[in-house]
């Protein structure tokens, strides 16, 4: 069941795949597996060590809350760094967690986060959190629980952002619009992913590609060919220089531009 994901390639494509594809896939891939089984040791624990509800509860709600400030801090304060590929200790690490990403986002094998880094995250900031929230044990088991089934969620409208799909519904058209925006106008801006509360908290949302220039990094993130040869190593691991562009070897006809194109639409709507 594993196998075709152990395949480093488009192995699955999102811009070639349906709605019915991406539920197929989705149910096959090993780290939502190692979610769902986390989330259910974790509920296990919670409801062992809780003497009641309430508490749990509450560190629920403070995860559902604090997710998405966690997750534009990290978007935009690591994944968009440029210290990690400026080592050689952790260039490897950025290619894969957000690199690859950008440079073909049509690519669901790099989309999802390697749990070898999101699991580390997820206990690093919800245990004390829950902890505090909750009241103990149980309470920072209920926020784990609570956390990993969240990026269930995340990573199953992430994909759908970048799937070959139109939502039906407006909220999500508009979350949809606003992630394209993101990896195909410019990538300073507009961090969230089902949420953007926060971008407009911090100043980075913009509600259309009128409002900025077009960054010449938006597929590179700044490691352009001029980083490339002072910092290699994320250029090796790639087998060659960063692409201005996806792949259009690998990317369906004109998808490359799709992103584009749905910003036009959508200022001209």
């Amino acid at each position: 069941m594993y196998r075709s994901w152990r395949h480093h390639g488009r192995s699955f494509d999102l811009g070639r795949m349906t709605l019915s594809d991406l539920f197929a896939a989705y149910r096959t891939h090993p780290a939502v597996h190692v979610y769902l089984l986390g989330a259910l040791v974790s509920l296990a624990v919670a409801i062992r060590e809780s003497s009641g509800p309430w508490r749990p509860i509450l560190a629920v709600l403070a995860t559902a809350a604090a997710y998405p400030l966690a997750w534009y801090l990290l978007h935009r304060f690591v994944l968009h760094a440029k210290f990690l590929y400026r080592s050689p200790l952790t260039a490897s690490l950025w290619k894969r967690i957000h690199f690859d990403h950008h440079q073909d986002p049509y690519r669901m094998d790099v989309l999802f986060g390697s749990p070898v880094t999101t699991l580390p995250t997820i206990l690093v900031i919800l245990i004390p959190l829950g902890w505090v929230v909750g009241g103990g044990a149980g309470g920072a088991a209920a926020a784990v629980c609570a956390g990993l089934l969240i990026t269930c969620a995340y990573e199953f409208c992430h994909c759908v952002q970048h799937l070959n799909f139109k939502p039906r519904n407006r909220l999500l058209r508009r979350m949809k619009e606003l992630h394209l925006a993101h990896h195909f106008h410019d990538e300073v801006g507009n961090y969230g992913i089902t949420s953007f509360v926060i971008d407009r908290l911090f100043g980075t949302y913009y509600a259309s590609a009128r409002e900025r220039k077009r960054s010449p990094h938006v597929f590179n993130l700044g490691y352009d060919a001029s980083e490339a040869t002072r910092f290699p190593w994320v250029a090796r691991l790639s087998g060659g220089p960063p692409l201005d562009r996806p792949p259009s070897g690998n990317a369906p006809a004109g998808k490359a531009s799709a992103g584009d194109a749905a910003m036009r639409r959508r200022e001209t709507a």
